[in-house]
C-alpha cells in the first residue's frame, strides 16, 4: 500500500480534498480541514520499525531527513517531491531536564522542550516548512500562486518570511501596528517580506488576511491551514523519542490561536494508533488571563464559546481573542482529558524569571505555561511523581524588552520578585570587595 494524505473536514461531515487544493474550510459545512493519512499503509511497518527509522534519521546528515520534521515525511506529507522540500534544519530541538526548578516547585521530573532553537527562534518553523514546501510543489505543478500571506503577532511572520525567501516565493505579512516586539518585526523585514502594519489587533489582521486570500493567487499561511499542523505535530514525536519512547504524564503548552495545542494531540494520537505508545498524556492549554476564550469555555465544560476582546499582555504571541482552531483544540482536549489554565501578568513574568534563574531564557508565552504548571501542582492535580513536559515555544532573545522591563521593574501589573539589576559602584576596591562579600553571604 502507498502512503497518502488528504484534507478532510474536521467536523466529520465526510468532505475530502487534495492537499494541493487551495482551500481552508469545508465547502459543505464551513468546518476547518485536517490532514488525514492512509493509516492502513502506515501500519504495514511495525511500531518497532518506525521507531528504528526515526532514531536513525535523527542522527543523519542526509537531506532532508536531517530535519526534525522531514525525518517523519511519511507521517507528515508523503506525496511531496523531495526536490520541492523547503527546509532550514528545523526540529530536533533539545529536551532539557530542569531538575533545579522542578525540585523547587515540587515536581522533580520536569522537562522543557526548547522549540526556540529553531532557525527563526520559534516552533512556527515546524509548520512553515511543510506549508511552503507544499506551495512550492503546487507552483511547480502549475498552480497560479503569486504570494503567501499571513496575519501574525510576530513569530508566524518570521517563519513564513524566512521559508518563502528560501523558496523564492513572495511573502505578505499583516501585523498589528505597535503590538509586535522590534526583534520580531525586523525578521520578516530582513527576509524581504512585504510588511503591512495595520491599525488593529491580531484578530483584525486575521479577518483581513482571510479576505485577501479568498483570491486563490495568494495562499493563506495561518494555522487555520492544516498543513501547518502537520509539521507542528512532530514535537510530540520528538518529545517521546527523546524520553526513550516514554509518554509523559502531562504536556503543557502556551495557547493562543490553538493550532499548536491541536497539533500536539494529533502527534500523540498518531503514535498511539500506530502502536509506538500505549497510552496518551494529559494536555494542558495555558492562556494569558488577558486573552482567555478557551479558558472561559473550559470553565463551562465547553458548552459555550464566546470570543473575547484580547487585552494587552506581555505574552504577545498568544494575545488572541478569537482563535481560529478552537474546535480542533476542544476535540483534542476532550480526547486527552485536557485542562485549560490561565496566568495573569504577574504570574507569567515571575514564573519566567524563576526559570531563568536556573539557566533558561524563557519567552513570556513559556512563562504562561510555567505559571499554569505551578497552579496545577499547588492544587494537587499534577503530583510530585508525574513526568511533566513544558513546551517552550520561542527563544527569550525575541523578547528582550520583556526581560529588561522585568529587571528594571517597569512592567505594568508585575511585581518583579526576582529582579537582578546591576549594582552601580565607584571604581574602588574597598567598595567592590564589600559588595562581593555581601553577595557571597546571601548565597
Amino acid at each position: 500500500m502507498t502512503y497518502h494524505s488528504w484534507l478532510e473536514c474536521t467536523r466529520g461531515c465526510g468532505r475530502k480534498y487534495s492537499i494541493y487544493d487551495i482551500i481552508y474550510r469545508c465547502e459543505d459545512c464551513g468546518g476547518l480541514l485536517d490532514v488525514e493519512h492512509n493509516m492502513a499503509a502506515l501500519k504495514d511497518d511495525s511500531a518497532a520499525g518506525w521507531k528504528a527509522r526515526f532514531e536513525q534519521r535523527a542522527g543523519s546528515f542526509a537531506w532532508p531527513y536531517n530535519s526534525g520534521v522531514w525525518s517523519k515525511k511519511e507521517w507528515v506529507c508523503p506525496e511531496i517531491d523531495i526536490e520541492n522540500v523547503v527546509s532550514l534544519g528545523e526540529g530536533n530541538s533539545p529536551l532539557l531536564h530542569i531538575e533545579q526548578l522542578g525540585e523547587r516547585w515540587g515536581i522533580p521530573d520536569l522537562w522543557i522542550k526548547q522549540c526556540g532553537t529553531n532557525h527563526t527562534g520559534s516552533f512556527k518553523d515546524l509548520g512553515m516548512t511543510v506549508l511552503v514546501s507544499v506551495v512550492k510543489q503546487m507552483i511547480t505543478d502549475g498552480k497560479p500562486i503569486q504570494a503567501v500571506a499571513c496575519a501574525s503577532t510576530g513569530d508566524t511572520s518570521a517563519a513564513m518570511a524566512a521559508y518563502c525567501a528560501t523558496a523564492g516565493i513572495p511573502a505578505i505579512v499583516f501585523l498589528p501596528k505597535g503590538k509586535v516586539s522590534t526583534a520580531q518585526l525586523v525578521q520578516p523585514i530582513t527576509h524581504g517580506a512585504h510588511v503591512l502594519a495595520l491599525d488593529t489587533d491580531f484578530d483584525g489582521c486575521m479577518h483581513i488576511v482571510q479576505e485577501v486570500t479568498a483570491d486563490k493567487s495568494i495562499y493563506l499561511a495561518n494555522s487555520m491551514n492544516s498543513l501547518r499542523i502537520e509539521g507542528q505535530k512532530t514535537v510530540a514525536i520528538e518529545v517521546t523519542r527523546q524520553l526513550g519512547w516514554q509518554v509523559p504524564d502531562w504536556v503543557i503548552i502556551p495557547s493562543g490561536n490553538l493550532g499548536n495545542a491541536s497539533a500536539l494531540g494529533r502527534g500523540f494520537m498518531m503514535m498511539y494508533v500506530l502502536g509506538l505508545i500505549n497510552r496518551l498524556p494529559r494536555i494542558v492549554a495555558a492562556q494569558s488571563a488577558n486573552a482567555n476564550p478557551l479558558y472561559k469555555s473550559f470553565k463551562n465544560g465547553f458548552e459555550k464559546y464566546q470570543p473575547v476582546d484580547a487585552k494587552a499582555t506581555l505574552a504577545t504571541a498568544i494575545q488572541i481573542g478569537h482563535p481560529v482552531s478552537y474546535e480542533r483544540a476542544v476535540k483534542v482536549l476532550k480526547q486527552f482529558r485536557g485542562v485549560v489554565e490561565q496566568a495573569n501578568e504577574d504570574e507569567l513574568a515571575n514564573a519566567a524569571a524563576q526559570a531563568d534563574l536556573t539557566g533558561l531564557y524563557t519567552c513570556p508565552q513559556t512563562g504562561v505555561a510555567l505559571a499554569a504548571l505551578r497552579k496545577l501542582v499547588k492544587r494537587g492535580e499534577i503530583r510530585r511523581d508525574d513526568k511533566v513536559v513544558v513546551i517552550s515555544t520561542a527563544h527569550g532573545l525575541k523578547f528582550t524588552g520583556f526581560k529588561v522591563g522585568y529587571h528594571e521593574k517597569t512592567l505594568t501589573d508585575v511585581i518583579s520578585r526576582h529582579a537582578n539589576p546591576p549594582l552601580e559602584l565607584p571604581a574602588d576596591y574597598t567598595a567592590v570587595r564589600k559588595a562581593i562579600d555581601e553577595v557571597v553571604a546571601k548565597a
